[in-house]
């Protein structure tokens, strides 16, 4: 059963990143949501995280939220809200992580 795991608190104030990558499954995927997609800053520990968990096609970030905190990153594909729902009805489960 595929996953599709929403996260939107900050990396940097709990574990909730780490637990989540640690227990991803090799068909499911992240969403970043809110404070989340500080995870995508380049040189911080969380982005190493990201990178190291190795999520082609499997990390996602809305769009609105990146350019809200006015972050760029190639690690994750930039989705809109439709994109979002798209996502939801295409895993077999969405895990919020709250």
């Amino acid at each position: 059963m595929t996953t599709l795991h929403v996260i939107a608190h900050s990396p940097f104030g709990d574990n909730r990143l780490a637990s989540c990558l640690r227990l991803l499954g090799a068909d499911d995927a992240v969403l970043l949501c809110g404070d989340a997609v500080y995870a995508l800053r380049a040189g911080t520990e969380p982005q190493r995280l990201v990178q190291a968990a190795q999520l082609d096609n499997r990390l996602f970030a809305l769009a609105e939220d990146l350019q809200a905190r006015a972050i760029n990153s190639d690690l994750a594909q930039a989705v809109d809200y439709p994109a979002f729902v798209a996502l939801s009805l295409h895993y077999d489960k969405v895990n919020s992580w709250l």
